[in-house]
């Protein structure tokens, strides 16, 4: 991959067992990948398939046990806390719960400001035009800015956080379940605006989640992650539509569909391979 933005080699993570003799587990077993500039790159597996602790890694919040991220050309596994934080522009995530992730005590501008003031790029006036311009991209009105939080729907929160997460014109976003809290036509409205925003700012995106019929119409590469390893991988469409590995059959068979019949068809194929 010529153009790749971000370059994950033999992947793994381990965690400390609680108890006295502290020794580790493993979840995360030699995974490799690339994303490209302007690329979404989607992991999906189910809980505890290890695809947020990937992300973490990715953001410096989770340590590797082995292996190397590359991001830019950086080697994000050597740099200090001084170095990730002069990276933080660059590298940005929105999480899955939007009210969690927003501090309920400040407006909506006050938390908009936040990184702008942090990055020393910005005077007070000008970090003021970046939050009227960051709000009219994500198709919130210019009062957001003396609300809070508490205010608004999880779909406005969820807009608002992606508002922040833009702030500073990142090339890379994680996105660790940003839809998966939200009810089906706003997952689609906030999909929409992540889709427009690539567009308009060839913007990159990690992208974590559970829903494989999400993944199909989002993504360009999937990840399929069972307990830590990778199990598939390829062209979303691909792996969506002609599964290989019985547990992405699993997963696509799981995946909810508007139609009755196809649902129901669905629901026969996982119980065949329920006692397959």
């Amino acid at each position: 991959m010529t153009n790749s933005l971000l370059t994950v080699q033999n992947l793994a993570i381990e965690y400390k067992r609680p108890g006295w003799r502290r020794s580790s587990i493993r979840v995360i077993h030699d995974v490799s990948f690339e994303i490209a500039v302007g690329q979404t790159l989607a992991l999906v597996g189910e809980s505890g398939s290890g695809k947020s602790s990937i992300g973490r890694a990715v953001l410096g919040l989770t340590p590797a046990a082995e292996g190397n991220i590359e991001f830019q050309g950086h080697d994000l596994l050597a740099m200090n806390k001084r170095d990730r934080r002069m990276m933080s522009g660059d590298l940005q995530v929105i999480f899955q719960n939007p009210y969690g992730s927003l501090n309920p005590g400040l407006t909506i501008g006050q938390i908009l400001v936040e990184p702008l003031e942090a990055s020393g790029k910005f005077s007070r006036a000008q970090a003021q035009r970046r939050i009227v311009e960051l709000l009219d991209r994500v198709h919130m009105p210019k009062d957001t800015v003396n609300r809070y939080p508490g205010n608004f729907s999880g779909g406005q929160r969820q807009r608002i956080a992606i508002a922040r997460a833009l702030a500073l014109e990142p090339k890379l976003v994680v996105c660790d379940e940003p839809t998966s809290a939200l009810d089906v036509s706003t997952q689609a409205a906030v999909l929409d605006l992540l889709r427009e925003l690539q567009e308009g700012l060839d913007v990159s995106y990690l992208f974590i989640t559970h829903d494989l019929a999400v993944v199909r119409t989002f993504a360009d590469r999937v990840i399929v992650l069972e307990q830590g390893r990778i199990v598939e991988e390829g062209d979303s469409a691909a792996v969506c539509d002609n599964p290989t590995h019985p547990y992405t059959k699993k997963l696509v068979a799981a995946a909810p569909v508007p139609n009755p019949r196809m649902q129901q068809e669905r629901r026969e194929a996982r119980l065949a391979l329920k006692h397959a």
